[in-house]
C-alpha cells in the first residue's frame, strides 16, 4: 500500500496533520508535503486546510471511504495469513441521542470496556443528527424511520412511542379533540404520525413550549404541562410507577421508527464490530423497556 495513502487515512482519523505526524514519526511539514504530493498525483484536492480546521472535501470523503475499506481488507488478510485475531483497540468515536445515551448506553458500558481495555472510547451525546462521515464517527445511534443510503445501518430494536401525560392532566376523549390540548414536542419532533384502529392520524401544530431539548419535554410532561408523544425507552419506568399515564391508548406512534446503529459504508474497525455485537446483545430480542 502506498505510504502516502496510509498517511492520508491517519490524518483524517486524527483530524490533525501534527497528530498524524506524531503517530507515524514524521514532522508536520513532511505530512503536509506528502499530502500535497498525493493530491497532485490524483489531480484533486482531498483536504481543506486552515490554521484552525482540517476538513475533507467531497472527493476527499469518497476517497477516504474507499481507502479505509482497502486498508481494513489488507489488515484482515494479514491477520488471516499470520493466524492471529485482531484485538479491538484504539480510538472508537460514537454518537447517540442525549436521553437514550444517558439512559441505555452509559450505564452499561463498564462490562464492554472491561472486556476491551485497549479501546479508547469517545462518546458524544447530542439531540441532533451527527454527520457520521464529516465528524469521522465510527458508529452513531439513530432513532429514525430508516437509514440513509449513504450509510450502513443495523436495526437494533424497535422504538415504540405512546401518547402520555401526568395523571393530573385532563386528557382528551378522542383523536379529534387532541389538537385542542397543550401538546409538547422538541423542535423537529412535529408532526406526530399516529396509527390506530381507525387508520392513521397526523397531528401538526406548534409545541405549547418551544424547546430544542427532548429531556425538557419529558420534564414538562411529568410536571403536568401537557401531552407528549414519548418513546417507551424513555418513559416506561414512569408509566409503570404511575408518574405518567397513557393518553388515548388505542393510538401510538408509527411503528416504522427503529433504533439503528449506523456507520460509513465499507469495512469497519474491530472495535466498531465489538460494540455493535455488544449493543445488539443488550437490546435483543426484546429490549428492557418493552419487557
Amino acid at each position: 500500500m502506498d505510504p502516502d495513502i496510509v498517511l492520508f487515512a491517519e490524518v483524517v482519523r486524527t483530524a490533525s496533520l501534527s497528530a498524524a505526524g506524531r503517530s507515524l514519526g514524521i514532522s508536520p511539514a513532511m505530512v503536509s508535503k506528502r499530502i500535497a504530493r498525493l493530491e497532485a498525483r490524483l489531480g484533486v484536492r482531498l483536504l481543506n486546510r486552515t490554521t484552525r480546521r482540517l476538513d475533507l472535501t467531497a472527493r476527499g470523503a469518497a476517497y477516504y471511504r474507499d481507502m479505509v475499506e482497502i486498508l481494513a481488507a489488507i489488515r484482515d488478510a494479514e491477520a488471516r495469513v499470520s493466524d492471529r485475531a485482531e484485538t479491538p483497540a484504539g480510538p472508537l468515536r460514537v454518537s447517540a441521542p442525549t436521553s437514550f445515551g444517558r439512559l441505555h448506553i452509559a450505564p452499561h458500558l463498564k462490562p464492554f470496556l472491561d472486556a476491551h481495555p485497549a479501546i479508547e472510547l469517545d462518546l458524544d451525546l447530542s439531540d441532533g443528527f451527527s454527520d457520521v462521515i464529516g465528524d469521522r464517527l465510527d458508529l452513531a445511534i439513530r432513532i429514525a424511520p430508516a437509514v440513509p443510503p449513504s450509510l450502513t445501518g443495523y436495526r437494533l430494536a424497535d422504538s415504540r412511542r405512546v401518547l402520555c401525560a401526568a395523571p393530573s392532566y385532563i386528557a382528551p376523549n378522542d383523536a379529534a379533540d387532541l389538537t385542542k390540548h397543550r401538546l409538547l414536542a422538541a423542535k423537529g419532533q412535529m408532526p406526530w404520525r399516529l396509527t390506530g384502529p381507525d387508520g392513521d392520524v397526523t397531528i401538526d401544530r406548534p409545541s405549547y413550549v418551544a424547546t430544542n431539548s427532548s429531556e425538557v419535554v419529558r420534564e414538562l410532561t411529568l410536571a403536568g404541562v401537557g401531552i407528549a408523544l414519548r418513546s417507551l425507552w424513555d418513559v416506561s419506568a414512569d408509566l409503570a410507577s404511575g408518574r405518567l399515564v397513557r393518553v388515548l391508548p388505542k393510538l401510538a406512534g408509527s411503528a416504522d421508527v427503529g433504533i439503528y446503529a449506523v456507520h460509513a459504508r465499507g469495512a469497519v474497525s474491530s472495535g466498531t464490530t465489538a460494540l455493535l455485537d455488544y449493543l445488539h446483545g443488550l437490546w435483543s430480542p426484546i429490549p428492557p423497556w418493552d419487557s
